[in-house]
């Protein structure tokens, strides 16, 4: 039987753990070959393991996100050697750190920034044109509730991704008559070592797993899914819409 997503490029943003790992799985399993990127090397190779029980290929990345040049040069070989990618999982973010504004120094707050935000724009710069040459091209940003809540001591993560929101938009608008589908997607509290990071009292077992949010990522990345500029929000199962009423 032909697996769904057969011969799609899949690229993969914080693919070592987490929602990145098992978004990568999920779509190995489907038939993708992955294009994985995360900083850690050991992470990557699990996942290369992983990947192969599966029957499938992945070409690992080591590359820090904040390393814009190296995105740079990931485009350019990925255009020299597929000409192509068909699917762009923007996952990997960090949570900055836990305290009032007024006791942030200005490269916490820049660390943040450059991986949760500007990396995101430099993955557009760059996948941007190699998208446009799939015949359906998905991409699919990971977002966060904080962008809208905005919590008392999350202030750079709840900026970036407030900001990343708006970028993600914007490219929808910009590629609206294209074969690209750009979209954001709210995991929700998940059992991942970054949600423990920042909420260390929280029972994990409480909490979805990565697998289980994966499985609704995939449909995103399908040719069939027609959608652009939407949220879709995990924990309520809702497809939401940013246009304003007119």
């Amino acid at each position: 039987m032909t697996k769904p997503l057969a011969s799609r490029i899949a690229l993969v943003t914080g693919a070592s753990r987490g929602i990145g790992y098992a978004t990568a799985i999920a779509l190995a399993r489907h038939g993708a070959q992955i294009i994985a990127v995360a900083r850690t090397q050991g992470g990557l190779e699990e996942l290369d393991d992983e990947i192969r029980k599966l029957g499938g290929s992945a070409t690992l990345v080591p590359l820090s996100l904040t390393d814009s040049d190296g995105i740079a040069r990931l485009g350019a070989a990925l255009h020299e050697r597929h000409g192509r990618i068909d699917i762009l999982i923007g996952n990997a973010g960090v949570p900055g750190p836990s305290s009032p504004l007024g006791h942030i120094d200005l490269k916490p707050w820049n660390d943040a920034m450059a991986v949760n935000l500007t990396a995101n724009f430099q993955l557009i710069r760059c996948m941007e044109p190699l998208l446009r040459q799939s015949d359906a091209g998905r991409a699919v940003f990971v977002t966060s509730a904080a962008a809208h809540k905005a919590p008392a001591y999350l202030g750079p993560y709840a900026a970036s991704k407030a900001a990343l929101e708006a970028l993600v938009r914007v490219w929808a608008a910009e590629t609206a008559i294209t074969n690209i589908r750009v979209n954001l997607f709210n995991p929700g509290p998940v059992r991942t070592r970054m949600r423990a990071i920042v909420f260390p009292g929280e029972d994990p077992m409480t909490l979805d797993t990565p697998e289980q949010v994966a499985e609704l990522i995939l449909p995103m990345c399908a040719p069939q899914w027609s959608e652009s500029g939407r949220l879709y929000d995990y924990p309520s199962r809702t497809l939401m819409s940013f246009h304003p009423p007119s």
